[in-house]
């Protein structure tokens, strides 16, 4: 499936883009964790992490699949609708959601793997 795209001013793709950058300098604990299972191709497929799509950064992304992995930690909490409008921003592009907690992520890494290896297929 082709995927539609923003049309980003370019000011804006750069700022995006040294933003993922600095996000993969400095990721959250959970966001670390995930990582280190991730990136070693644990799932068969290549991973991106802090990934700019459009105006949006996603923390994790398997393009191949059109799957993007969010980490939700305490400051989702407090950003629900916005979080409810990319997502469906994303999904209207065809990409698919696993939202997981960063409790999660730090307490049961393994059924975390297990729900993404699902979503993979």
């Amino acid at each position: 499936m082709k995927t539609r795209r923003w049309n980003v001013p370019n000011a804006t793709r750069a700022a995006l883009m040294l933003e993922a950058r600095q996000q993969r300098k400095s990721p959250t604990a959970s966001e670390a964790r995930l990582w280190q299972e991730l990136r070693r191709k644990a799932l068969g497929v290549r991973v991106r992490r802090q990934q700019p799509i459009g105006p949006y950064i996603v923390d994790f992304l398997i393009a191949s699949r059109q799957l993007i992995i969010e980490v939700d930690g305490e400051v989702h909490g407090r950003q629900v609708n916005e979080d409810e409008v990319r997502q469906r921003n994303l999904e209207a592009l065809g990409f698919r959601f696993v939202r997981v907690s960063a409790e999660e992520v730090m307490s049961d890494l393994d059924s975390v793997i297990r729900r993404i290896r699902q979503a993979v297929g």
